[in-house]
């Protein structure tokens, strides 16, 4: 993180949105962004703080369980996320971002996650 960027952690969750969120045993919560057009991009993980901090500043912020690190998505790449909308689902287990794009959301470079492994198509 540039000495530019604030660190996530520093942000703190409203209450009465922390109160609706339903966390995983590590206290995370999934993280679905979609693209302005509805198109499904990538999913991740947030926790309180990553939450706070992309409410707070509109950038797509996700916490990585595998580096166990705070990630500001295109904070690296470029290839970021200006957070549009949040929203919660009705069960408060599952955050859902509408985001503009820029570049690809996935790790590889593409636009999104979900192009390479098709299970099932259409008849």
């Amino acid at each position: 993180m540039s000495q530019q960027e604030t660190n996530p952690a520093d942000f703190e969750l409203d209450g009465d949105i922390a109160k609706q969120l339903k966390r995983n045993d590590a206290g995370l919560v999934p993280a679905i962004a979609q693209s302005e057009r509805g198109e499904v991009l990538m999913m991740a993980w947030m926790d309180d703080h990553a939450l706070a901090h992309t409410l707070a500043t509109r950038k797509a912020t996700y916490y990585s369980r595998s580096r166990k690190e705070y990630w500001i998505k295109g904070l690296t790449s470029g290839h970021t996320q200006y957070v549009r909308s949040v929203r919660l689902d009705c069960d408060g287990d599952t955050i859902l971002l509408t985001v503009e794009q820029q570049g690809g959301a996935c790790h590889t470079g593409d636009r999104t996650c979900f192009d390479a492994n098709l299970l099932l198509g259409e008849e």
